[in-house]
């Protein structure tokens, strides 16, 4: 079992910037490619982006290439997913996600899920 809990969501303005940290415990979390995910309301999860578990391969979708940056702190079972230029439509839960298998990760059929954290951007 791995136990994963986010945190650091909140209101910003848009074109400011947020890192939601995520913290694994339980199996050996550097075995564990790491994602991040979000909810719209109303709307299916969708994939934002993900870290291998040796933190050098990672993989963004479209919308957020080049705002959003995802790092890991293997030692300390962390894994950041740092926001800049935020957009009001980037409002959503943002969900971390763990799996052994890069190719689940990316296709959002992770192992495990944190209880994710509100991010809230405003105009």
């Amino acid at each position: 079992q791995v136990q994963l809990e986010e945190s650091g969501g909140g209101l910003v303005q848009a074109g400011g910037s947020l890192r939601l940290s995520c913290v694994g415990s339980g199996r050996t979390f550097s075995d564990y490619n790491m994602g991040w995910f979000r909810q719209f309301p109303g709307k299916e999860r969708e994939f934002v982006g993900a870290v291998d578990w040796s933190g050098t391969k990672s993989y963004y979708e479209v919308s957020v290439n080049g705002r959003f940056f995802i790092s890991r702190d293997t030692a300390n079972n962390m894994v950041y997913l740092q926001m800049n230029s935020l957009k009001p439509e980037d409002t959503a839960v943002y969900y971390c996600a763990a799996d052994l298998h890069w190719g689940r990760i990316v296709a959002g059929q992770n192992e495990y899920w944190g209880q994710g954290t509100q991010v809230s951007v405003s105009s």
